[in-house]
This record gives C-alpha cells, structure tokens and sequence, in this order.
C-alpha cells in the first residue's frame, strides 16, 4: 500500500509543480508583455507627430491659399531690357513681341482681388497709409530692404504697410515678411491690378499707346518706370504715404500732409532746385497727383533717367507754382535728402581719427533734430559695406526693430 501512493504523490507534485511553473511564466510573459506596451506606448505619438506634419503644412497652405506657388519669381529669369543700339522702331517691335513677358501686366486671380484686399487691409485701424512698389524677383528683397521696413515700423506701430508686387505676393513673400507679421505689425505684398488703377487716368492711353506700339519704352528697364508712375496712382486711388525701399525711417511722419520733399536748393536763393518722388504725402485724388500722371502719360520718355521721376515731379511743381490753391509743402532736403547720392559713401566708412569721429557723432545730432528719414541711394550704395562705427552702422542700430542682420 506504501508503496503503491508513492507514485501518486509524485505524480501530484510533478504536477503542482508543472503547474506553479506554467502559471510563473505566464505571469512572467504577461509582465513582459505588458512592460513592452508600455515601452512602446510612445511609438504611437512619434508616428501621430509624424502624420501631423502634413496637416500642418496643409494649415498653412489653407492659409495661404491665396498665394500660389507658381507667383514665386526665384530671381533667375532674365531681365526684360530692350537692346541697345537700336532704332525706335526695332525697340518698339521688341516691347510687342515681348509684352506678355512682362507678368506684372498679367490677369490673374490675385490681381483681380487687389482693390478688396487694399481696402479690406487698411479697415483695421491705421496710424497711417504706407505703400511701396517692388517689381522686382522676390530673392532680391534682402537686409537692406527689411531695414526700411523695420524702422518704418519702429517710427510707426500702428502703420499698415502695403507692398505693391507680384513676386512678394507669394509664399516665399510671405516667409519674408512673417517675422514683422508675427510681432503684430501690418505689412502685406498685394499683386496690383495695373487696369484698375489706370481706369479713369491718364495713365489708361499710355499703356494703351504703349501696347500698340505708338510710344517707344525706352532703354531703360520698363520696370522702373512704371514703378514711377504705380506710386503716383496708388495715391491718388488711396491716399497716404508713399516710401521707396532704400529708405530708413527716423521718426515718425506725424503733421506731414500733401508734401514733398526738395532733393537739393540753390546756395544763394535757397530756393529747391530739384524734387524727388522717393518720398510723397498726399491726400487721396489730390489734383497734383493727376497733374503728375497727366505729365507721365503726354511727355514720357524711356530712353532719359529720371525724366519720368524725379525731374517729372519738379517739371510740374515748378510750373504749378503759381497757381492759387496749390495745397502742397515742400520740405528742405534735410528732411529726407541729407545726403546728395555723390556723398553717400562716406556714410558707411567708419571714422579713422578723432576728428571724423566727432564728424559722425555731430552728423547723428543733426539727423535727429531735422530728417525724417535718409533716402540711401541704393543705386549707388547697394553694394557698400557698411563699417563699425559709421553713421549707417550708427543709423541701423538706432532704428532697426529686429535687429537681426546688422
């Protein structure tokens, strides 16, 4: 009988024991699966990062969606200049052969959207009326031109800035800007829509004269001439302030109203020798301001520069003067002009003994009490740079907002 339950209560530990193991390592599995889970419980949002990606790509293109990709100019198309050295009329047969190169000219969804969003923009409570023109490829808006803009709204917060072009009127535009638009400021790029602004101008026979080959473009890039006369007509559809992009801001424009500023006068007489068109205050449909497009339309020329800019300005004002009811200032060259373009230079070099240290640290005194602003002859200056201790150098550190690229 002993020996007989022997056998038995092994059986019966072997299995309590299969047992006990069986549910230890299931236990064990089960921990170990759970414990993987666990580890893997943040897989599932690294792949929910990585899927919201395209959702935040797509915010902001929905956000942008009217911006198309194919308005972005890269800068690397060929300028449309005339050739040189040739006659009227083979100038004029390349303007007609070439117009539609000249996308500024084209109807396009954003265009047709201009007059809206200038008005829908400017609703939202402006200090003032800001406009600029850019014609030019996106990738040429740099460090130069975002020093115009910071310090336009470092003099002026609650400005509502608009720049006039196609090629910042995109999503690399935008990029651009978006650093003043984060902080609040209002700066937007809108595509002009050129028929609109010359409806019920002169400036409407122009282009037409111009399309049928009844008036020669010039030598001189298109471009910038008809940035001389878009300011004219924004202004005068608007009203407001008209800067160019070569200009930096030192105070604030406030009490300025239907001026413009003289570029140089007369030693003896002090009375202004030539106007500039860099800088334009003036009411919505000021008179001059068509007496200036009327003059761009009957006697432009595009083979002269300036003849359509700044010696156009003076040409009207000087015959304009003695007319009752002018309502128009003229402000001293100190105002915006404090320095002649032939002097520019010697604003970026930096001072090399005490005596031209003294000079810089004067000229900033002067700037503070009398200009407004400092048109920089970009033409010019462009390509200098600008040296520790200079007046610009001085002038960018004062007035800059982001300060970024100094």
């Amino acid at each position: 009988m002993f020996d007989h339950k022997i056998p038995i209560r092994a059986k019966l530990c072997i299995m309590f024991f299969f047992i006990t193991f069986s549910a230890i390592i299931f236990l064990l599995f089960e921990h170990l699966t759970i414990h993987h889970c666990s580890l893997n419980s943040k897989a599932p949002e690294k792949f929910q990062l990585q899927l919201q990606k395209p959702r935040i790509q797509k915010e902001i293109q929905s956000t942008l969606s009217h911006i198309p990709v194919e308005e972005v100019d890269r800068g690397n198309q060929k300028p449309l200049v005339p050739p040189l050295n040739v006659t009227e009329k083979e100038r004029i047969a390349w303007f007609q052969k070439r117009f539609h190169d000249f996308k500024i000219f084209e109807s396009t969804n954003l265009s047709r959207q201009f007059h809206a969003r200038v008005l829908r923009f400017f609703s939202h409570g402006c200090e003032a009326q800001f406009f600029m023109t850019w014609i030019s490829p996106v990738t040429l808006f740099r460090n130069r031109e975002l020093l115009s803009l910071e310090s336009l709204f470092k003099a002026h917060p609650q400005g509502c800035l608009v720049i006039l072009s196609r090629t910042l009127d995109s999503k690399m535009g935008y990029h651009i800007l978006k650093p003043l638009i984060d902080r609040g400021f209002k700066v937007e790029a809108f595509t002009p829509n050129l028929p609109f602004l010359f409806q019920s101008t002169p400036a409407k026979s122009w282009l037409r004269d111009l399309i049928q080959g009844k008036k020669d473009p010039g030598e001189i890039p298109l471009p910038q001439n008809l940035s001389n006369l878009i300011r004219l007509l924004v202004l005068y559809k608007y009203g407001g302030i008209y800067l160019d992009t070569d200009f930096v801001i030192l105070k604030p424009f406030k009490g300025l109203r239907n001026c413009i500023g003289a570029q140089s006068t007369d030693s003896v007489s002090k009375h202004w020798t030539r106007l500039n068109n860099a800088v334009l205050v003036f009411d919505k449909n000021h008179p001059i301001l068509l007496r200036f497009i009327q003059e761009f339309a009957m006697n432009f020329n595009g083979n002269r520069w300036g003849y359509n800019g700044p010696y156009l300005v003076s040409r009207v004002v000087e015959k304009m003067k003695e007319e009752d009811g002018l309502n128009l200032t003229v402000l001293p060259p100190m105002a915006f002009y404090p320095v002649d373009w032939t002097r520019i230079g010697a604003w970026f070099e930096k001072p090399k003994n005490r005596h031209e240290s003294r000079w810089v640290k004067a000229k900033l005194s002067q700037l503070r009490g009398q200009s407004c602003g400092v048109h920089l002859w970009n033409k010019w200056s462009g390509k200098l740079a600008v040296q520790q201790g200079s007046v610009m150098a001085k002038l960018m550190s004062q007035h800059c907002l982001l300060c970024n690229n100094l």
